[in-house]
């Protein structure tokens, strides 16, 4: 048995969905356990795209429980229609289970957090309008709606009253926006939670069994460790915290319960929204990356921003998830480089420095110090063993990982799940490491 969290060692969209599909093959259950819609994993199975930003993707595996833990906030309508969207493509989803402490992702979360964005001019978080801000706020105010509540008309009509009248009179005396009907509300919200029902479970409790049944469970983190809410680039961050730590909160475990620690990272750095970007490229090279990885966003569709690796940000997000091994996904979009850049260090007010530094106007002021690494310019989409990889794309990932100090496991070249170099697997123990020298 082993119990495994999979993180997002950058800024979120490094290719978590694929590689926690890719890990439940191996896995008994897979939790869910924090943020939202605001997250999307986009999976390619035989030809077929999906693209999932609540349920879990080891949802593919018909043998695989699946939670979503107390952590996570959740939208009731965008659930169903996930779950419509599997049921339409035949899979089953039997073994999806819903923390019933999980926080709901209401009507006026979704507007609001439009509204506040807006408000905000040029000074914009880079939110995606999902409503996950006010929700987690409502959540930390005691004002939250959680799953539980949906069962129940009662207790939703007076769960409702109070956040209900607080976000009416910010939405019509700030915003100028009309107020939202709670009937209307509540009626909507107790079908979808009549939908879900058979799907509410206690989370902790149904987790808590299958470590004493000694099931393998890998936790699944949504975004990256560069947007964790208390260790990511404030205030352009979400509103929970993706690192590993935030696997025993979400999901109501202790920390003796994980036995490893998986960071995926793209074989470049992508952003989306605002904020700093010391490695972020312009121009034709900016769009080439863009183009040949297709960075938009699962979830808003935004044009993602492109740069070089940035190993400083590698190494703080292993040091802050104590890492054991990394995913690196999509090195094949760097196929085409005649060389390839690598920041080793940052120049922050004529000093160089190899850390991250905590202020984000500190972050903002730092210049790349980069290595420059010749490009392979060949294809290695059809690569499936590291003997098959040019010696320049070997050289390359050697390269992080001694700049990280971790060992790499997996390597993606593509979007399908055969497209990969398992080098060694995180659950059931090492087969060989890709060791730095």
């Amino acid at each position: 048995m082993a119990n495994v969290v999979v993180i997002g060692a950058q800024w979120g969209d490094e290719g978590k969905g694929k590689i926690t599909d890719l890990l439940s093959r191996s896995a008994d259950v897979v939790v869910r356990y924090q943020g939202g819609v605001n997250a999307g994993h986009t999976i390619v199975v035989d030809n077929k795209v999906l693209k999932l930003h609540l349920i879990p993707s080891g949802i593919l595996y018909q043998n695989t429980i699946c939670l979503i833990g107390s952590g996570t906030v959740v939208d009731p309508k965008v659930m169903i229609g996930e779950l419509e969207m599997l049921v339409e493509n035949e899979i089953d989803i039997s073994g999806l289970q819903l923390a019933s402490s999980a926080h709901v992702t209401m009507p006026y979360h979704r507007l609001l957090d439009k509204e506040m964005e807006k408000s905000r001019g040029n000074k914009k978080i880079g939110t995606t309008g999902r409503g996950i801000g006010p929700t987690y706020a409502d959540k930390a105010q005691r004002n939250g709606i959680r799953v539980i509540d949906l069962l129940d008309k009662q207790k939703l009509e007076e769960r409702i009253k109070v956040p209900l009248s607080e976000k009416n009179g910010l939405l019509t005396k700030i915003y100028g926006v009309n107020p939202l009907n709670s009937n209307e509300i509540i009626e909507e919200y107790l079908e979808y939670g009549e939908r879900l029902k058979p799907h509410i479970v206690d989370c902790s409790r149904a987790i808590h069994q299958a470590a004493r049944n000694k099931k393998n469970i890998l936790f699944e983190g949504a975004q990256g460790t560069l947007l964790d809410l208390d260790h990511g680039t404030y205030p352009f961050v979400t509103s929970s915290n993706p690192i590993s730590g935030g696997a025993c909160i979400g999901a109501g475990v202790g920390p003796t319960l994980i036995d490893r620690v998986i960071g995926v990272a793209k074989a470049y750095t992508t952003r989306v929204g605002e904020g700093p970007f010391p490695t972020e490229l312009q121009g034709t090279l900016n769009d080439q990356l863009c183009d040949r990885g297709g960075e938009f966003g699962t979830t808003t569709g935004r044009r993602r921003r492109c740069g070089w690796f940035d190993g400083i940000i590698g190494k703080y997000s292993v040091e802050v998830n104590g890492l054991d091994c990394l995913a690196i996904t999509k090195l094949d979009v760097l196929d085409e480089l005649d060389e390839i850049k690598v920041c080793i260090a940052y120049e922050l007010n004529g000093e160089r420095i190899e850390y991250f530094p905590n202020s984000a106007e500190d972050f903002e002021k730092c210049n790349p110090i980069f290595e420059t690494l010749p490009g392979w310019k060949c294809s290695t989409a059809d690569c499936r063993r590291l003997e098959d990889l040019p010696t320049q794309a070997m050289n390359y990932l050697r390269f992080l990982a001694e700049l990280m100090e971790v060992p790499i496991a997996i390597v993606s070249l593509g979007a399908d799940r055969d497209q990969t170099i398992v080098i060694e697997d995180p659950i059931h123990g090492p087969k060989r490491a890709l060791l730095r020298q």
